[in-house]
């Protein structure tokens, strides 16, 4: 029966059926920036089909699905034997199919893998986070097996299939695999060296037992994990595979799951060893270094996922202003939400060019531009990270009430916002590990200098922000205390100096006069309404 109260009217059609990487300026753009031009057509094809189904009706409700029905772990079958497996909705499973055929696991061996696979993992994160936790792990997870040439051979190649293939059974029966990794245990968390869990030697070489826990195990139906322990010879790496080669279930007890703020679609688990089979992989008491290529690839999926929260966010915060009317007028028009949505446009833009660039840098691989990695992602990782929460929640309100509703999606968005912030360490970690290199590394700081140079003379608020921060570099008595301040400053430096490269003077006006001039409040919507506004609202809205 029709509504006889009233008639259905301003309400805002739903962000649906469209291309998410087409209708993104920003990323389109730095994909034909960093693309060797040979290649551009085929990834722009590539990106097209992915962008048009995360945008589809069908791959939204995957996401709204995986999430409203979270994983569930059966320790036990029917007659009382141990299992340990953990039940998924079939969402999740069309969504982690979905990243793994798109090549989001295939990065380390293809032309402009990293920037292809990096714009791909942004395109798709916006249908659904969670599910990219196994994803990131997988892909991140070659650089460390490389430490063992025979492993790597063995298990390369499946991570890098473009064949999902769930399910518990011997990896070399698949046609593809997932890795993930546990270090953290309960009475260390980030200070892994802390780990109790023993590795007891066997008698074949490179074969190990393992006694102890994980505190924090993600995706724990993964064929295998990357884990932590303490060998004879010190902390050690090692692969544990959930199923061992005879078909038989190696000891991987799932105690339970983590009942967490966000990520819902994903399982969290805690496990225990007791007698577990692994294979070490590099030498024994090398295991932060073998894990940390690891480690460092995570972190850049860290930049890409929060860029990835932020421009859907501010995609659906510029949709609703776009159809919105109030007060006269539509609210895109009102000097004070475009103010908002411009602040929140500058932040989305600035994520998306960084991650982007150290895509690129990854791809080139060369001596330079593996040293300006060395402090370029612990830094991008710490302040892009933090910013995602804010930009989420000023997203969120630019809906107002409807925003708060679950079915706007804006709340789940809200929920995951500070996940990679502390995933792969917290900001206090990235700001000491910046600290570590700084005092160890000295080509990494010629490197991001050269890097943040070339933007030099092109705008008087980024040069005197990087005459500041050199002075700030010359001291580095007690700097842990203010380490966080350097960072920060290190970060919107370098996007400041991107931006100035390559992004319409317009926005990088902006940029440099808020980020690094300090004409800004300390909310969004404060920025210096003199200058153009509208056009950097109109490049981020997703048409």
């Amino acid at each position: 029966m029709a509504a006889s109260t009233h008639t259905v009217t301003n309400q805002v059609p739903p962000l649906v059926g469209y291309d998410v990487f087409g209708t993104d300026q920003v990323l389109t753009e730095a994909v034909e920036r960093h693309s060797a031009p040979a290649l551009l057509d085929t990834v722009r094809a590539e990106l097209t089909a992915l962008g048009t189904a995360a945008g589809s009706a069908e791959v939204q409700e995957w996401g709204a699905l995986a999430n409203e029905n979270p994983p569930k772990l059966r320790t036990h079958d029917r007659y009382g034997n141990r299992i340990d497996e953990v039940d998924f909705h079939p969402a999740w499973h069309h969504l982690l199919g979905g990243a793994v055929s798109a090549g989001l696991t295939d990065a380390w061996g293809r032309p402009d893998g990293h920037l292809r696979r990096a714009a791909g993992f942004l395109v798709w994160t916006q249908a659904e986070a969670g599910h990219g936790c196994p994803v990131s792990m997988t892909h991140a997870a070659v650089p460390a097996l490389r430490a063992e040439p025979e492993l790597a051979a063995e298990w390369e190649p499946r991570l890098t299939s473009h064949r999902y293939a769930p399910g518990l059974l011997p990896a070399a029966a698949k046609a593809g695999a997932l890795l993930g990794m546990g270090m953290t245990e309960k009475q260390g968390g980030s200070d892994v060296r802390a780990n109790t869990t023993a590795a007891l030697p066997l008698d074949a070489a490179g074969e190990y037992l393992l006694t102890g826990h994980k505190w924090f195990c993600s995706a724990p139906m993964c064929d295998g994990f990357l884990v932590l322990a303490q060998a004879p010879g010190g902390l050690t790496c090692f692969l544990v595979p959930r199923v061992l080669p005879d078909g038989t279930r190696n000891v991987f007890r799932i105690q339970r799951l983590k009942d967490k703020l966000g990520n819902r679609s994903n399982a969290s688990a805690e496990v225990e060893f007791d007698g577990t089979w692994a294979r070490r992989v590099g030498e024994e008491g090398r295991g932060v270094s073998v894990i940390i290529g690891m480690v460092a690839a995570t972190r850049v999926d860290c930049v890409l996922g929060s860029a990835a929260l932020m421009r859907q966010s501010v995609a659906q915060a510029v949709h609703h202003a776009t159809y919105r009317s109030a007060f006269g007028g539509e609210l895109i028009d009102k000097p004070l939400m475009r103010n908002v949505l411009a602040d929140l446009a500058l932040e989305s833009e600035a994520a998306t060019t960084l991650g982007l660039r150290l895509a690129a840098a990854q791809d080139a691989d060369t001596d330079a531009e593996r040293a300006f990695l060395r402090l370029a992602v612990p830094a991008a990782k710490y302040w892009v990270t933090k910013r995602c929460t804010p930009v989420v929640a000023e997203a969120l309100e630019c809906l107002g009430g409807n925003g708060y509703v679950e079915e706007s999606g804006l709340p789940r968005l809200l929920r995951e916002s500070p996940l990679n912030s502390i995933w792969e360490g917290s900001g206090n970690v990235q700001a000491l590990d910046v600290l570590r290199a700084l005092q160890r590394e000295p080509d990494a700081l010629n490197a991001f200098l050269q890097e943040i140079g070339r933007a030099r003379g092109a705008d008087h608020r980024l040069d005197a922000a990087i005459k500041d921060l050199l002075t700030e570099l010359a001291d580095l008595s007690g700097i842990e205390a203010r380490a966080r301040r350097l960072v920060e400053r290190m970060a919107l430096v370098l996007q400041g100096s991107l931006l100035v490269r390559w992004a319409p003077p317009e926005v990088a006006d902006l940029f440099c006069a808020s980020r690094l001039g300090r004409d800004w409040g300390t909310a969004f919507g404060t920025l210096p309404a003199t200058l153009d506004l509208a056009s950097v609202v109109e490049r981020a809205r997703p048409v």
